[in-house]
């Protein structure tokens, strides 16, 4: 860079485009990254003189012309799109909490509570183990196709779920037929919208993942009252209908912005599972990041209505603990989206990963009474929605080629997914044996050490550990 103010980079997102902001150069003498804001006046490196204002390149003959970046109609209408897909898959996987006491007290009672737990366990599991094999196979086939697998196998696990009686059966069409059709509407709806979005992917990744959350609350207000009026068979009848409805709206709005050199990537098995992606060191420890802070974070919103439950609440008032929790979530996955395009995608998730530690050490920890317990649903729902609705812009930020952005986020949940599988089961142990003060200190532990995770992945993104206290807009 022989500059420090050079022309403005035009809307691209051809390879060079990626390169240059999705990536820090590698070099033995690093020079200043053009993707951080050193000063308020910093100004984006320019891009090579091949590009068009449509996004493609003159120089390379199979160019296409492509939507522009942040400000297509086609990215919103995906917004749209990620919001309904989010709605039926991450928010239904939020509601789980609900179901493990239902099932202890009513299909399941005669099983004990930690092998209850393995089925919302397992579903979130595979869930989260979707990611990487849908990855890849979004890179090279698109969303539509993912789409309509997921909702398949989703509104069908549901409708199976309907009819089960045993634990075998509500295992496998909830923990197991059900999750991989949500793991693949969760890929569909993320990466696709990812792709149209670069200076306010934070926004439009925030504005989707906020559908999770108004899918958590209505799902954790109306399910329980559904269960009482209408019965478990019908409940789940109603739900599959609704998320079918949903997902109708979701699959012709959710598109991929076309690539602008050519085709996708070729499919390959590298692709499906993406190890490899998992050799860049900014990656590998991002990935690590998250597995420590995913150990944590949803403990709360599993072991809080029990908790309540335990010390006295009837079962309507602890449920609704669960709905003001999911309530705010609402709002801390939409508005740190928008503070992290303006001050960093880094700075503003670190900073809310904070504020919910010291809320369940300083609320769920010290204040156990009622209006404690309604302060800190509350307040961590605010806080931990942050993380939910950030990891997918981190990942898209860290990513070097947005064209395998897929495979990128894919690697990184193969690394998640073990987590929230032990994560329950561990809780259990820890609640009944240790009770659930030591509870509340494990979820504080894991994500403390989740957050530094965070910090040494910031400082390696900007250019290594040394720079760990440097302030950058990142």
């Amino acid at each position: 860079m022989e500059s420090s103010k050079l022309p403005a980079l035009p809307p691209s997102d051809t390879m060079q485009d990626s390169q240059h902001l999705e990536k820090p150069p590698h070099s033995s003498t690093p020079s200043p990254d053009p993707r951080v804001d050193t000063n308020e006046n910093a100004e984006v490196d320019s891009a090579p003189h091949t590009a068009r204002a449509d996004g493609s390149d003159k120089s390379r003959p199979d160019a296409k012309p492509v939507p522009p970046l942040d400000t297509s109609t086609r990215g919103w209408i995906a917004v749209v799109g990620g919001f309904a897909c989010l709605f039926v898959s991450f928010g239904w996987i939020t509601c789980i909490g609900i179901f493990q006491a239902y099932y202890s007290s009513n299909q399941l009672r005669n099983y004990s509570a930690s092998t209850i737990g393995w089925i919302p366990s397992v579903e979130s599991f595979f869930l989260f183990l979707g990611v990487p094999i849908f990855g890849g196979l979004f890179d090279r086939l698109g969303p539509t196709l993912l789409l309509i697998i997921g909702t398949a196998l989703h509104v069908g696990g549901l409708l199976g779920l309907a009819n089960s009686t045993t634990y075998v059966q509500i295992f496998f069409t909830q923990s197991v037929l059900s999750a991989i059709g949500t793991g693949a509407i969760f890929v569909a709806g993320t990466t696709a919208t990812g792709t149209w979005f670069r200076d306010r992917r934070g926004l439009a990744l925030g504005l989707v993942s906020a559908g999770s959350a108004l899918g958590a609350v209505i799902g954790t207000a109306v399910i329980p009252v559904l269960f009482d009026r209408i019965g478990f068979p019908w409940t789940m009848r109603a739900v599959a209908l609704t998320y079918f409805v949903f997902m109708i709206v979701a699959i012709p709005c959710t598109t991929r912005r076309p690539h602008p050199t050519g085709g996708p990537p070729p499919l390959s098995v590298a692709n499906i599972i993406p190890v490899s992606r998992l050799r860049d060191g900014t990656v590998f420890v991002f990935a690590l990041a998250c597995f420590f802070y995913f150990l944590g974070v949803f403990i709360p919103y599993n072991y809080l209505v029990v908790e309540a439950l335990d010390s006295g609440l009837d079962s309507q008032l602890a449920n609704n603990l669960l709905v003001v929790l999911s309530a705010t979530s609402t709002v801390g996955r939409v508005v740190p989206g928008w503070l992290g395009d303006r001050y960093g995608r880094f700075n503003t998730t670190i900073g809310f990963q904070i504020f919910t530690i010291v809320m369940v050490l300083g609320v769920w920890l010290g204040a156990p009474w009622r209006a404690g317990l309604i302060a800190f649903a509350a307040l961590y729902g605010f806080g931990s929605g942050t993380f939910v609705s950030m990891v997918p812009t981190l990942a898209a930020q860290v990513c070097p080629d947005m064209g395998k952005l897929g495979s990128y986020l894919g690697a990184i949940y193969l690394i998640i997914a073990p987590s929230v599988l032990i994560t329950q089961p561990i809780g259990g142990i820890l609640a009944s044996s240790a009770g659930y003060k030591w509870l509340k200190v494990y979820c504080a532990l894991t994500m403390v050490v989740g957050t530094t995770g965070f910090v040494i992945t910031r400082a390696m993104y900007i250019g290594g550990i040394r720079k760990m206290y440097t302030w950058a807009k990142v």
